[in-house]
């Protein structure tokens, strides 16, 4: 029996109008499919404006207990030196130098913009010290447009000697030539390198900076858990060195 080959076409035929249909039902439900990506894109832009909204009300709600805390601090000699150099990450960014200027560290603020999505800042008070005139040193984080981060910090008025360009320069007695020899040294990873470090617009993109988000989110928000570690540890070495001269009597009292 010889096959009628003229059902062929009309088979081929219906395989092109399923397929047209597939696509159309596709294309239909990846419309429908952006409807609801865009739904959802709204919603998570209102959410956001909420959880900003809700941000800065309470750290209007913050700042008087800030306040109130910043005058027990001014009590507590050496407080914020000591939470510093105590802070497992921020104390590797210390050098010698550092740690001598950090013993005129009298207090530590950060603060956010009024429309906290703008950016914050990031305040040091010194006491007046032989390194440098200004008591305040400020580094400012400011977010613009498309995940872009504008960083600008205080510009430091060294004292005559003391020039820092990549960390501390020592002090040498009869040497006018500190800054240069401050240029030619190593020592370019210390606070006053980072401090100093200026990214403008055009430059960085989606600024990650560790230390800027390590102070504001863990040793800004309690610092007493760092102080509380240094005083722990004494406290802990204290203990050993009594207990190992008990051991020693006792070893002396057995001999």
């Amino acid at each position: 029996m010889v096959a009628d080959k003229g059902k062929k076409p009309k088979i081929a035929e219906k395989t092109v109008e399923d397929a047209e249909q597939i696509d159309a039902e596709l294309l239909l439900s990846i419309e429908k499919m952006q409807e609801v990506q865009d739904e959802l894109e709204k919603i998570n832009e209102e959410a956001s404006d909420k959880v900003l909204e809700v941000e800065q009300k309470y750290n209007e709600i913050r700042k008087p207990v800030y306040d109130k805390r910043n005058e027990i601090i001014k009590s507590i000699p050496d407080f914020w030196p000591t939470a510093f150099l105590s802070h497992p990450v921020l104390s590797d960014l210390l050098t010698e130098e550092d740690q001598k200027i950090f013993k005129h560290l009298t207090s530590l603020e950060v603060e956010d913009f009024k429309d906290v999505k703008l950016g914050y800042s990031i305040s040091f008070n010194f006491s007046p010290n032989p390194y440098f005139e200004d008591t305040k040193l400020t580094k400012t984080f400011t977010f613009l447009d498309e995940g872009t981060t504008k960083v600008t910090a205080t510009s430091i008025k060294w004292k005559e000697g003391m020039g820092v360009s990549n960390g501390v320069c020592r002090e040498k007695k009869g040497n006018k030539r500190c800054h240069d020899s401050c240029e030619d040294s190593h020592e370019d990873d210390g606070f006053f390198s980072w401090f100093s470090e200026n990214q403008q617009k055009d430059e960085v993109e989606e600024l990650h900076d560790e230390v800027a988000e390590i102070i504001r989110e863990d040793l800004w928000t309690n610092p007493l858990t760092y102080f509380n570690n240094d005083a722990d540890e004494e406290e802990s070495s204290g203990d050993e060195e009594e207990n190992g001269t008990d051991d020693s009597e006792e070893d002396d009292e057995g001999n």
